[in-house]
């Protein structure tokens, strides 16, 4: 009836980052922590899969000193019920968020806030149909999803940033969604997990679709030792902190490639 587990691991890190919204330099050394959990039930033609993933690194960046910035907490619950035996009638919950204070920085390395507890975070609800064709694979599909973005912070909100009105501290959306995810363990070595979030807003621009794709390929050195590499994809129309005037949205991208010590349970 459940299936529960998880993976705790610590890592010495390199990382790069593009246009990353939550603050930090392009290039850092970095010791980051990664629990994941997960809960599924399964029982007759009702199903209840949950996840839960919190990143928490320690990050020294090539140019600018020590700081702790790199977090990410990321809860995903969905309920289903069976239509056949790989398609399911289901409801989709997620809270995605951060818990430490990040910065960006200009050439000078002159810093400016750029995220905080709470700011952004994103919660979403969305009743749907969930097509699970093997073990590996889920493509959850909606045209009926409600989407808040919050931004607790009031310096970030008073300037807007992330969607929000000026001095506003919430941003309602309503629009389509689709989750596609994916993880295969190839061997007992090798495994790689994947996650892609398409959202379009009906009330603005619906044309550009938001974008949030992570990607983790993990690769068993010994009982407890791994080498892993994860890739974080996001492009947000209403995130404009970008471009010569800091005004404009880009595709953020980050990249950590690192070894450590990991513990499956």
């Amino acid at each position: 009836t459940w299936k529960k587990g998880g993976l705790y691991g610590i890592n010495i890190s390199q990382g790069s980052l593009s246009n990353w919204a939550a603050g930090g330099d392009d290039f850092s050394l970095s010791v980051n922590s990664v629990l994941s959990l997960f809960a599924f039930y399964k029982k007759d033609k009702h199903s209840w899969d949950n996840t839960f993933d919190f990143n928490l690194g320690y990050v020294k960046t090539t140019s600018l000193g020590s700081r702790k910035n790199d977090d990410r907490i990321d809860f995903l619950s969905k309920y289903g019920y069976a239509l056949n035996s790989k398609l399911n009638v289901a409801g989709l919950f997620n809270f995605r968020s951060q818990l430490f204070i990040g910065y960006t920085y200009d050439n000078n390395a002159v810093r400016t806030l750029s995220s905080a507890f709470l700011s952004p975070a994103y919660i979403l609800v969305s009743p749907g149909l969930d097509y699970k064709p093997n073990a590996n694979l889920s493509i959850f599909v909606s045209p009926i999803t409600a989407r808040w973005t919050i931004v607790k912070d009031d310096t970030l909100s008073a300037k807007g940033l992330y969607g929000v009105d000026p001095g506003k501290h919430s941003n309602a959306e309503f629009g389509a969604f689709a989750s596609v995810n994916f993880l295969k363990e190839f061997n007992k070595i090798v495994t790689y997990k994947s996650r892609l979030d398409l959202f379009s807003n009906y009330r603005r621009k619906p044309q550009n679709v938001d974008l949030y794709f992570t990607n983790i390929l993990n690769v068993k050195l010994s009982k407890i030792l791994s080498l892993t590499w994860s890739v974080d994809m996001i492009y947000d129309d209403d995130v404009r902190l970008f471009g010569p005037n800091k005004n404009s949205p880009a595709t953020q991208i980050k990249s950590l490639v690192g070894i450590g010590l990991q513990l499956r349970f």
